[in-house]
Parts: structure tokens; C-alpha cells; sequence
């Protein structure tokens, strides 16, 4: 078949590669002018390992695995160590392999076949399925029909937009927003990574292979602004976290004011009772978001993957059969996904003082996160 994939982040390319490796044609749709690999580090967690494996990138994966998690800590506002990370807690599986999100999307840009083709720079601006194919007009002026339409492109995306309505329509706000910037100062430091909370507030720092990254967690209500304009993306961070100097958060306020590649999100989720109709299918955060808390989205994009390629494979041709055995093999690892979000945050983000001394003292008390 004649598929497009909008977006090419991990679950585009891994739906790219899965498909392009069983003989169909693949057109990958991205609308920035090259990969984004901007991000904290993901974990691939349960069967999503045995997906990569089936892709033929396990090995090539785990040679580039990181550490990063198993030294965080929390730390008090002089820096010092007050609790361990629970990492027996995060981590929800046996195996867990934990690596920099561009070092995923590189191997799985790699592996791309010669049957899957990226295009950068553009992105789909109308579909019509007019059930034998799909019409679609791209914001360059180009125009094609294909046999199967894939939105993978992200918890704002615009094929789910015009198939399936408003986004608002699906999204689930959890309550929390997500922030991160690069923090050149610390790129060759060493140490713990300190994690300091006020309440409803994290800032902490990363480090991994020379590059050191602020992070930063609030709660809030959903605030209303362009998710693509990082001058209101930054003046959000900074309210959330005005008259806060304690530890060093003033300091990675300053490295997000002046970081052009800053990144902002809130945590929420896509809840959706089908992700199909007519030839159009969803994959990923398009789907079925999970939220960051959850630590499985990289996760559900890879098994989505593999078992929409695998589906498509098995019907000889009936989309219709291929997108509902899909679904029926994906929704349990979303609902599980989705389920686990809101420990997540409270561990994370205790909502008073008094909710960050007793979390510490449970940690410690537990010695949850030891090696």
C-alpha cells in the first residue's frame, strides 16, 4: 500500500520503518526542517523491548543505555541529600532501558528502509477519505492520495484534529506542567542529580553524556497559550515560579530565559473511544497520550507500531480488520499507562511542605531507590 505518516518523531518512524520493512510504500509528513531530538531521556519498558527486538534494534539500543535516574536524588535548599529517588517505584517493569531520546529517534531514522521516504518542512492541511483512498492537501500546496493515512504527530495533532474534531474534545489535563532547558555551565560537572522541591514545584538537573539539561515540574489549571511561541511558554515558567530562591532555582530560571530551544508541556492525556476511522489511523501521543507521569509513552509508540505494521501484515489488505485487531492488542497497554499517572505526581510534586517532609521521611524510612 501508499501509507503517509504524519510526524516523525518515535512512534512515526517506528510505524515507518515496521511498515516500510513489509513492502509498502511510506511517506513520512514532518513539519519541522529536520528531527527533533530535543527531550529528557525515555524509557523502554516490557513488551515495547520485545517491539525493538522484532525491529532488529535491540542490541544497537541498549549500547547506548544510561544511568541517568539511578543517581537522582531530592535534595534540601542547601543541595544536600534528603531522600533517594524511588526508583523501585518508577520503574514498573523488570527490565527497563533507559536512553536519550535523540539517540532512539537516530537508530530508528538509521534503519528506515528504502521504501520509507522523510519529507521535512511540510504538514498535512486537509484529508478527504472518500473510502477508497485518501484524498490530502499539505500546507506546501502539494496534494496526494493514499491508501492509509497515520497520525503520529503528537499530543497536538493535526490529523486527529481533522478527523476526529477539537482537541479539547479529548485532552485531560492532569494538573501539572513539564519545562526543560539546556544548562551548558553544568555539561562536564559531576555528582549526584539534585531534585529540589517547593510545594507544587520541581526544579532539578539532569546530566548525561556531556550535556546537563534544568527541569522543572509545577501544578496548575491548564493555561491557555501557542505551544509554539517559547517567548509565552517561558513567561509561564517564571510565574509559576515567582518568589521562589531556595537551593539553585533562580539560577535555571536564568538558563531557560535564555535558552532559544526551550520546551515546555503540560502533562495530559488523549482519551479516545476508537483510534480509526474510515483509512486514517492514530499512533502514539496522537492516540492515546499518556502524560510524561506515566513513563510509557515512548513505550505505547513502539507497541503501537508494531502492531498496527504487524495487523496490516496479517488482513492482506482489510484496514478495516487490521485498525480493530490493533486496537484490540494496544488498549490494555494504554489503559495501564494511563492508570499509573497520578502516583507519579505526588511523589513528584507534594502539594505542601508538610506532604514534602513526609515524603522524604517514607522514602528514607523504605530506602526506596537503593541500589
Amino acid at each position: 500500500m501508499n501509507i503517509l505518516v504524519s510526524g516523525a518523531g518515535v512512534a512515526g518512524l517506528a510505524c515507518a520503518l515496521g511498515l516500510g520493512a513489509r513492502g509498502h510504500d511510506v511517506t513520512l509528513v514532518e513539519y519541522a526542517h529536520h528531527l527533533r531530538l530535543t527531550g529528557t531521556p525515555v524509557d523502554i519498558r516490557g513488551d515495547a523491548i520485545e517491539a525493538a527486538e522484532r525491529m532488529g534494534l535491540l542490541a544497537t539500543i541498549r549500547k547506548q543505555r544510561i544511568r541517568m535516574s539511578e543517581l537522582a536524588q531530592f535534595v534540601d535548599s542547601a543541595g544536600e541529600p534528603v531522600a533517594p529517588l524511588p526508583l523501585a517505584q518508577i520503574n514498573d517493569s523488570d527490565d527497563d532501558i533507559e536512553l536519550l531520546r535523540e539517540d532512539l529517534v537516530r537508530i530508528l531514522a538509521d534503519a528506515l528502509p528504502d521504501t520509507a521516504a522523510i519529507r521535512f518542512g511540510d504538514s498535512i492541511q486537509a484529508l478527504n477519505d472518500d473510502g477508497s483512498g485518501v484524498d490530502v492537501r499539505f500546507a506546501s500546496g502539494r496534494t496526494g492520495r493514499y491508501d492509509l493515512v497515520l497520525g503520529a504527530d503528537g499530543q497536538h495533532s493535526a490529523v486527529r484534529r481533522l478527523v476526529f474534531g477539537p482537541e479539547k474534545d479529548h485532552l485531560r489535563h492532569l494538573g501539572v506542567y513539564f519545562a526543560l532547558a539546556d544548562l551548558p555551565a553544568e555539561a562536564h560537572t559531576g555528582g549526584i542529580n539534585p531534585i529540589h522541591n517547593v510545594p507544587g514545584r520541581m526544579a532539578g538537573i539532569f546530566r548525561y553524556k556531556g550535556r546537563a539539561v534544568a527541569v522543572f515540574q509545577f501544578r496548575s489549571d491548564p493555561i491557555d497559550h501557542d505551544h509554539r511561541d517559547p517567548d509565552a511558554q517561558k513567561k509561564i515558567l517564571l510565574d509559576a515560579f515567582a518568589g521562589h530562591r531556595s537551593w539553585r532555582i533562580p539560577e535555571l530560571l536564568d538558563a531557560a530565559r535564555a535558552d532559544p530551544g526551550f520546551y515546555l508541556t503540560s502533562a495530559s492525556q488523549i482519551h479516545l473511544p476508537s483510534w480509526h476511522r474510515g483509512r486514517v489511523a492514530l499512533v502514539g501521543d496522537a492516540g492515546y497520550s499518556p502524560a510524561y507521569l506515566s513513563g510509557r509513552g515512548t513505550s505505547l509508540a513502539l507497541t503501537g507500531a508494531r502492531f498496527l505494521a504487524e495487523e496490516l501484515e496479517r488482513s492482506g489488505g482489510d484496514h478495516t480488520a487490521a485498525f480493530a485487531r490493533y486496537e484490540a492488542r494496544q488498549r490494555p497497554y494504554v489503559t495501564f499507562a494511563q492508570g499509573r499517572v497520578h502516583s507519579g505526581r505526588d511523589r513528584m510534586l507534594p502539594a505542601t511542605w508538610e506532604d514534602i517532609a513526609a515524603r522524604n521521611e517514607a522514602l528514607r524510612a523504605s530506602g526506596a531507590g537503593a541500589p
